[in-house]
């Protein structure tokens, strides 16, 4: 899991960047949540879901939006965060160029931010959204949403209700192609603690529907 440092738009962006050495292999770039309540790429959600596409033959980033760590900047409360995620993208598909397909994980507002990068990137073929704010932010530009993937919050989650969540679903179900699966996992709050086993049962189950279900390092190892 090498350090790496990535020329931004505000300055240097701090990131961890896992390697797969197949040249086949896919890529996936992964958000964190809001820099300005804690959030870092060291995050726990963000390191399980940093994990579960190594695991399955991924090559992996994420990194600190600006302002966050050793990444320079300061907080921009969407604009500059999203050219921090472009630029990211630029650099793990210009390491990796002929690797596909391509896929953005991200969490409460790192799942704004992927939700606007990927519908800038026809590139991506699949999402993971954890906790999406849709009680706090504006999703209307997913319009249509041009990737299936996955939306999934915390039953007891006070800062983004499942009832929101749901709604942000049932409008992009309205279009044509694309299936949004939304879940929800039990007794889980915004952060998922003591519940980060239930949520990468949902995220995994997913990877291994989309993906097909892969032999793990941990698996070959057994």
């Amino acid at each position: 899991m090498p350090e790496v440092n990535i020329s931004g738009p505000s300055g240097r962006i701090e990131a961890r960047y896992h390697h797969e050495g197949s040249p086949n292999s896919p890529v996936a770039l992964i958000l964190h949540p809001h820099p300005q309540f804690g959030g870092t790429m060291n995050n726990q959600v963000v390191y399980h879901l940093y994990y579960a596409f190594q695991k399955r033959g991924f090559s992996v980033l994420r990194f600190n939006f600006r302002g966050v760590g050793r990444s320079e900047g300061l907080f921009d409360n969407g604009p500059g965060e999203l050219a921090d995620a472009a630029t990211a993208l630029d650099w793990l598909q210009a390491i990796t160029p002929m690797r596909r397909p391509c896929w953005i994980a991200g969490v409460s507002f790192g799942a704004w931010i992927a939700m606007q990068l990927l519908m800038r990137r026809p590139e991506v073929e699949g999402f993971i959204s954890v906790a999406p704010p849709a009680n706090l932010y504006d999703f209307t530009f997913l319009a249509p949403c041009p990737p299936s993937g996955l939306m999934v919050n915390g039953a007891k989650d006070r800062v983004v209700p499942t009832e929101s969540v749901r709604g942000l679903v049932d409008r992009l179900k309205t279009q044509k192609g694309i299936v949004i699966d939304h879940q929800t996992v039990p007794d889980a709050n915004h952060f998922f603690e003591e519940r980060m086993e239930g949520l990468m049962e949902v995220v995994d189950g997913y990877l291994d529907k989309r993906l097909g279900k892969r032999k793990t390092r941990k698996d070959s190892a057994a």
